[in-house]
């Protein structure tokens, strides 16, 4: 199976070691996976502000950028979402035949729990993390992609793990991305609600799926000095006794070890 992996632009920014874990724990898993590095955005931010139009070219660039893949996964639900819901809506307003041609016939797109869990068909992935943990569905990958107890599932079979219960798990955390510029004070106030949900529940990490509700969540709780930290899904699912020995134990300290430059996340470029 021809694999890429599609990094986001906000973990490629701010979350490249979120890419390194999807393609170490991929690859643990027997796939190969390419990282084409022409990818661009793909218009989340634009299309959910209300510039439909100013998508056409990121649409457009997205197809040809994974054209000729297998499968495509991303480590980001609203990401995702936004592929697979909206960018056929993209393709009508540019008016553009090919374009609507290209987007239904674009290898699909999978959040990277669901490609664990529907397409290789794993759970336990050979995971160890011993720390006591609590998941946060976000909106779009709970609500758009449906992808119901995936990410607990794979949790649940981490070696080590206390998997605690997050309080009111499926309410929003507040990001929603440009909303939390937008309606800085409504976004901040859906936060703490977060925030003590997650203290709640006595966790050491709290993980998701989306590292942009993670920052924002992340944010809050660095504020208040609680010493919860946040990981993303695939770090704790591609973390072993190995690794975990040697983690880092603070937020800081985290950036230190795994900030690598933008991309370096995989080899390849493009389909084989």
């Amino acid at each position: 199976m021809r694999t890429a992996l599609f990094i986001t632009c906000f973990n490629d920014t701010m979350h490249p070691a979120t890419g390194r874990a999807v393609v170490t724990l991929l690859e643990r898993l027997g796939c190969t996976v390419d990282f084409p590095a022409g990818q661009t955005c793909c218009g989340q931010m634009h299309f959910n502000t209300g510039y439909q139009r100013d998508c056409i070219p990121l649409v457009r660039r997205f197809g040809e950028v994974f054209a000729g893949y297998d499968a495509v996964v991303a480590p980001s639900g609203s990401c995702a979402a936004m592929i697979r819901h909206h960018h056929a809506r993209v393709a009508e307003v540019a008016g553009d035949r090919g374009l609507l041609e290209a987007v239904r016939t674009a290898p699909p797109v999978y959040e990277l729990s669901e490609f664990l869990v529907d397409v290789l068909e794993v759970t336990d992935v050979g995971a160890y993390f011993p720390h006591r943990v609590t998941y946060h569905p976000t909106c779009h990958s709970l609500r758009m992609l449906g992808v119901a107890d995936r990410p607990l599932a794979l949790l649940r079979a981490v070696r080590g793990i206390d998997l605690v219960e997050l309080p009111d798990a499926t309410q929003c955390c507040g990001f929603g991305g440009t909303f939390a510029l937008k309606n800085s004070d409504t976004s901040v106030a859906m936060g703490a609600d977060k925030v003590r949900g997650v203290l709640d529940s006595g966790a050491e990490v709290l993980c998701a799926g989306d590292n942009s509700c993670l920052t924002h969540i992340g944010g809050l709780l660095s504020r208040l000095r609680t010493g919860v930290r946040t990981m993303h899904l695939a770090e704790i699912l591609a973390a072993t006794e190995r690794t975990t020995a040697t983690e880092p134990t603070t937020a800081t300290e985290r950036t230190t070890a795994t900030g690598a430059p933008s991309h370096a996340v995989a080899t390849g470029g493009g389909p084989r």
